[in-house]
Parts: structure tokens; sequence; C-alpha cells
């Protein structure tokens, strides 16, 4: 976040099934006992442009070129911080986000195999260098995410319907990412009881508001 921004901005990510809408709401309701107007979104689909790729992006019936794909992204990523999340934190508000450009670089980069860093520098030129103050990795074994998905829905999108290999490739790019930079991410095993996780975002939430 630019240092002239009065506002947090907090994204979480993680595989499938992981409960990032889960931990968001949970902490969306705590902040807001604590005073703090929150914005709720998520990316695709944070915008009305935004909805309109998503379901091009997660349910087109038909092939989609990786590079268009991480294209589509991007788009969807410059509309949605341009008219949305940067407004939010100039208003001093806490935005809350499923998925951000991490999800790109873990998705479309090793994902579909294309070159991280050119991925991820997309993305920094479309939101015009924007990155969060924290982000909260749910770090889960893929297979333990694509049961919770099998039990709870009856309709895949195009990332969640890949193979075993590709969300194995996503999780081992979220974990360097993480690696990478350690200041900016809290990585939780994600397989832990739902309060104790939202206990140590909480604590790491408080440290940021100060």
């Amino acid at each position: 976040m630019s240092a002239a921004s009065p506002g947090l901005f907090i994204t979480l990510e993680g595989g499938d099934g992981s409960g990032k809408t889960t931990q968001m709401a949970a902490l969306a309701a705590w902040l807001q006992e604590r005073g703090r107007t929150v914005v709720q979104t998520r990316e695709p689909g944070g915008t009305d442009l935004g909805v309109e790729l998503r379901e091009i992006i997660l349910h087109r019936r038909g092939y989609i070129a990786p590079r268009a794909e991480a294209l589509l992204y991007a788009a969807d990523r410059a509309h949605h911080i341009a008219t949305l999340v940067r407004p939010a934190l100039a208003r001093g508000e806490v935005v809350l986000q499923d998925r951000y450009l991490d999800s790109s670089v873990a998705y479309q980069g090793a994902g579909r195999v294309l070159e991280p860093g050119e991925v991820r520098d997309i993305s920094l030129w479309a939101t015009e260098g924007l990155l969060p103050d924290l982000t909260v990795l749910l770090d889960l074994d893929p297979a333990v995410g694509r049961a919770r998905l099998d039990s709870s829905r009856t309709r895949y999108d195009r990332l969640e319907a890949e193979q075993s290999e590709f969300h194995e490739r996503v999780r081992d790019a979220y974990r360097a990412l993480a690696d990478a930079e350690p200041a900016r991410f809290l990585v939780l095993e994600a397989s832990r009881p739902v309060d104790e996780l939202q206990a140590s975002i909480r604590d790491r939430v408080s440290a940021l508001l100060g």
C-alpha cells in the first residue's frame, strides 16, 4: 500500500477449499465490531466488469490460451484496483480481498507453466505497483481441499477442475512466494481449527492496526 494511503489492504490466498471465504467473513465481523469500515471483495468478480470477466475466465466452455487467461485476470485486476480498492483505501477503509496477484503467479505462472516473474510484472503494471499490507496464505494439501469441494458443490470452475499435478504446482508456488516475502505473508496450516486460524489472523491484523 502507498505510504500516502491511510487504509489497510489485506488479501487472502490459498488453494481451492482452503477456507478463505470463512476466514474473511470472520475477520470482517471482528473489524466492524471495532469500528472499522470494511470492504469485502474478490478477484475476479469484484466489480460489474469483473463479474463479466469472471464468467469468461472461470466458466467459458472451451480452451483459453494460458497467456490470454493471464491477461484477462490482469484486466480484471486493473479495473478492480482503480475503481474499488484504491478509492476505499484513500477513505481509510480496510479492504479484505479474496485473491490478488499472488493467485496469478501461482495459478497462471506455476499452474499454467508460464514465467512467474512475467505474470507478476503484468499485474504490478496493471495495478500501478499496489501490494497488500498483509497476505494471509491458507496452506492446505490439495487433496484435502478437493475433498472439501466435493462435499459442498456440484459445479467446478475451469481451475478447480484441473488435475492434481496442477494444484501441487500451485501450492509449491504459493510457498515460494511466502518464503520470498516473509514480512508480507502470514502462512497458516489451513487444516487447523477455524477458530485457531482466526485468532492467528487477528493477532497479525491487530499489530498492523496499532
